[in-house]
């Protein structure tokens, strides 16, 4: 029997961590609605702030509605209640992505170092140090990974050459099409009372080797913008991948890079994501040495280390994100 009731602020409390989460440009397309009985928050796809360019299929659209799905449930789970989620839930509703149903009590309660980490968790496209990352740590990342249907793999150093060879593929590629440049471009700008997009401030230097390719999201290398400096001679690169690739795993991963990236802020870990070469199936297909059987996606391309904490990006506020609220006590 249905007896949690959410007041006006609990509501926007869960939707505050729902909308701390990252996504692809910092485009937040997501939008909520609540349904009373019994208490259910529906996660939609907010549609008018696809990347047409970057992203045709939708699939990091996906895969940040599933960040904030995960984060939604940390919250929920937080309060002391059971998180019951649907992924895709009503075929004939395609902007639907997922319901998260409050429960009764939770049945395993949440790391509360994750709660935490939902609040301090920004991308840091700042230079790391050369410290390695300690390998029982990478195992407890991969095993999160695991517990929400992803694989997250550790690159060799070999292996890493060839995938920043790839990103950086990607990264010229991005830069010489002036559709993708100009659409890239549209999301960087000061604070502006939307809370969407790319303040310049949160977009880091280049590397002046040119060894990791961060994203030149004005798609023009200005010094006073991207200021060159040296990043770290070793990067330490993760893969997350999924068996399959249909919307219901895209949403997976979402989930899995996002309870990945809160273990690894608990653990003092930075992290940027390398999704350039995602974008051209291409060199996304290239990402990941196929197996025989060849049921292997890549969904991220995962930069971890030691460092600074990086630059917040806005978020727009969670009353602004909910279609239909609670009535006030």
């Amino acid at each position: 029997m249905q007896t949690t009731a959410l007041d006006r602020t609990t509501l926007e409390q869960l939707l505050s961590a729902a909308v701390a989460a990252p996504s692809v440009h910092n485009t937040q397309p997501w939008r909520f609605r609540l349904t009373p009985d019994p208490v259910t928050l529906e996660i939609r796809a907010a549609v008018g702030r696809t990347l047409r360019r970057a992203d045709p299929a939708g699939r990091a659209l996906h895969m940040s509605v599933g960040c904030a799905l995960l984060n939604l449930r940390v919250a929920v789970a937080h309060r002391g209640w059971e998180p019951v989620t649907r992924l895709l839930p009503r075929p004939g509703e395609p902007d639907l992505l997922a319901t998260l149903r409050i429960g009764g009590p939770v049945r395993f309660p949440v790391d509360p170092r994750l709660y935490d980490a939902v609040w301090h968790r920004h991308s840091s496209r700042q230079p790391f140090s050369g410290r390695p990352l300690p390998a029982a740590l990478f195992a407890e990342l991969a095993e999160t990974a695991h517990a929400e249907g992803s694989l997250l793999s550790l690159s060799e150093p070999a292996e890493c050459d060839r995938l920043l060879r790839l990103t950086w593929e990607a990264e010229q590629r991005n830069r010489v099409d002036r559709a993708r440049a100009a659409e890239s471009r549209r999301w960087v700008h000061e604070p502006d009372g939307s809370g969407l997009g790319v303040p310049p401030g949160a977009i880091g230097p280049q590397d002046y080797r040119d060894r990791v390719p961060m994203r030149d999201f004005g798609a023009h290398r200005r010094p006073a913008v991207l200021p060159a400096r040296s990043f770290e001679a070793r990067p330490v690169l993760a893969v997350l991948s999924t068996a399959h690739d249909r919307r219901a795993d895209w949403l997976r991963a979402g989930q899995a890079l996002e309870r990945v990236l809160l273990l690894a802020t608990a653990h003092g870990v930075r992290a940027s994501l390398l999704h350039q070469a995602l974008e051209w199936p291409d060199l996304r297909a290239q990402l990941i040495r196929v197996p025989d059987d060849g049921r292997v996606h890549a969904q991220m391309l995962v930069r971890l280390g030691y460092g600074p904490e990086g630059t917040a990006s806005p978020r727009r506020r969670a009353g602004r994100t909910l279609e239909e609220r609670v009535p006030a006590d």
